[in-house]
């Protein structure tokens, strides 16, 4: 008989919208750190450039930024979750 497979880590779910619009309406278990912040804060968040990541915004627009930034710093397992609700739906989150 077989071990039992580890389970995938369940992956850091980062918000990079305004406080404003976090402070509103976000998903349960998101991480607030604004796209202008996500360079400074992301090596004390997932120190493991290997650790999988979910960014999400209004739109998809500053996600998809927030996704090149973490690649360019060496972070390798970055996923454009969208705008708000695409990503609710997309990673079965509940909207606060």
């Amino acid at each position: 008989m077989s071990a039992p497979t580890p389970a995938s880590p369940q992956p850091l779910l980062i918000d990079v919208r305004s406080a404003q619009e976090f402070a509103t309406i976000a998903l349960v278990g998101a991480v607030h750190v604004p796209l202008a912040e996500l360079a400074m804060r992301i090596r004390g968040l997932a120190p493991d450039p290997a650790t999988p990541i979910q960014l999400y915004c209004a739109s998809g627009g500053r996600s998809a930024m927030a996704c090149d930034l973490l690649r360019r710093l060496g972070y390798q397992n970055v996923h454009n979750a969208g705008g708000l609700y695409a990503a609710a739906a997309q990673l079965q989150r509940e909207i606060r």
